[in-house]
C-alpha cells in the first residue's frame, strides 16, 4: 500500500471539518420514534391478547412468535437510542451494530430525502467508500442534514479535481 501511494495510484485521501467541529444529533425523528412506539406496543398487545383467550398456546411455534417481538423489541431500543456523529475523522452511527466510516476512505455520498416528509422518514446518507463497501447513515436534526448536503458538495468537488 505504501508503494502505491508513493506512487501516486491511489487517490488523495478526502478531509473534511464540519461546521462547529463536530455535529452530533438524532438519528430519527420523535414522529417516527412515536410511530415505532406504537407499532411494537400494538404488535406485544395484540400477542398478550391471543395468550389470554387461548387462541396461542406455549409451544415450538411459540418460540418463533417471542423471538420475533425480541427482535421488534431489540429494533425499537435502538431507534430511541440511535445517533450520528460528524467530526474531522469519521461519521458514526450508533445503530443496532455501530456504524463507523473514516471521512479519508468517502469516495461517493448523496443526500437521500423524501421531500416534505423529513418530520417523518429521516434523510439519510449513503456512502461508499473506496473500496466499495456501502453505509447509510440518518440524521434527523437540521444541523445533521445541513452537514450531509455539505458534505456530499464537498465530497464530490474533492473528486472532481
Amino acid at each position: 500500500m505504501i508503494a502505491l501511494v508513493a506512487t501516486g495510484l491511489t487517490p488523495d485521501p478526502f478531509t473534511y471539518t464540519p461546521l462547529g467541529g463536530k455535529v452530533e444529533g438524532q438519528a430519527f425523528s420523535r414522529p417516527f420514534q412515536m410511530l415505532a412506539t406504537l407499532l411494537v406496543a400494538g404488535c406485544f398487545s395484540w400477542v398478550l391478547r391471543l395468550w389470554l383467550r387461548d387462541a396461542i398456546t406455549w409451544g415450538p411455534g411459540m418460540v418463533w412468535v417471542v423471538a420475533g417481538l425480541a427482535m421488534m423489541a431489540w429494533t425499537w431500543v435502538c431507534v430511541l437510542r440511535s445517533r450520528t456523529v460528524i467530526d474531522g475523522l469519521v461519521l458514526q452511527q450508533r445503530w443496532i451494530w455501530n456504524k463507523r466510516l473514516a471521512l479519508g476512505e468517502l469516495a461517493y455520498c448523496k443526500v437521500i430525502r423524501m421531500p416534505g416528509l423529513d418530520w417523518l422518514v429521516a434523510p439519510r446518507l449513503y456512502a461508499r467508500t473506496l473500496s466499495g463497501k456501502f453505509l447509510v447513515f440518518y440524521g434527523a436534526t437540521p444541523a445533521l442534514v445541513a452537514e450531509f448536503s455539505r458534505l456530499s458538495r464537498e465530497l464530490a468537488d474533492f473528486r472532481r479535481m
